[in-house]
């Protein structure tokens, strides 16, 4: 089963997100001293992969019983959000999946 999940979040404190990321990063004893390196460098360099290092899929499916996370994917990136436009319509995914199931 394939769940998807967008988020928009509003960052109010970068410096905060890039701290709390360099310390998962720092605190990740399995991670390579390479891996690690170039880890905290694009942290430093950009909120928005600070973000992606702090959010993990399996901290949101972990407590649901019968479930178990076999493969996850995940991105950040910064956006201009516009709420107002029709462009964010959170429910145009179900309309389309809801247009599929109609057809199909």
């Amino acid at each position: 089963m394939r769940l998807r999940v967008e988020l928009v979040v509003e960052i109010e404190q970068e410096d905060a997100v890039t701290k709390a990321a360099l310390e998962r990063i720092a605190d990740d004893v399995e991670m390579p001293a390479d891996e690690q390196a170039h880890a905290e460098g694009a942290v430093t360099e950009d909120t928005a992969e600070a973000l992606a290092y702090l959010v993990d899929p399996f901290d949101l499916v972990s407590e649901v019983p019968g479930v178990e996370l076999v493969q996850a994917s995940w991105s950040s990136e910064r956006i201009d959000y516009d709420p107002d436009s029709p462009d964010w319509d959170l429910d145009e995914d179900d309309e389309d999946a809801d247009e599929e199931e109609a057809v199909g």
